[in-house]
């Protein structure tokens, strides 16, 4: 299965890093990666296998939910084809 992740807040050092980390320890496969800094905002849209993952989306949602609290920021995921239906015009 397929997952976009987005991840919003104020930037600072790490956040890659620390979202990457979960997503490896978990065995997520990271398929494409966009990030941008405007100001201070830093704004992030991943897209995910979640196939191998050790984790189930709900878990795995958890766990971002609580690594976006300790980071202060809002860090999001859903199946692909959600997402896609949501922004299609």
């Amino acid at each position: 299965m397929r997952a976009i992740i987005t991840v919003l807040g104020q930037d600072k050092v790490g956040i890659i890093a620390a979202i990457c980390t979960l997503l490896a320890q978990n065995n997520v496969n990271i398929l494409d990666i966009s990030q941008t800094i405007l100001q201070s905002s830093f704004t992030m849209v991943m897209a995910v296998d979640l196939s191998a993952s050790r984790l189930a989306i709900g878990e795995l949602r958890n766990e971002l939910d609580a690594l976006g609290a300790s980071l202060g920021m809002s860090i999001r995921i859903q199946r692909e084809e959600l997402f896609d239906a949501m922004h299609r015009i």
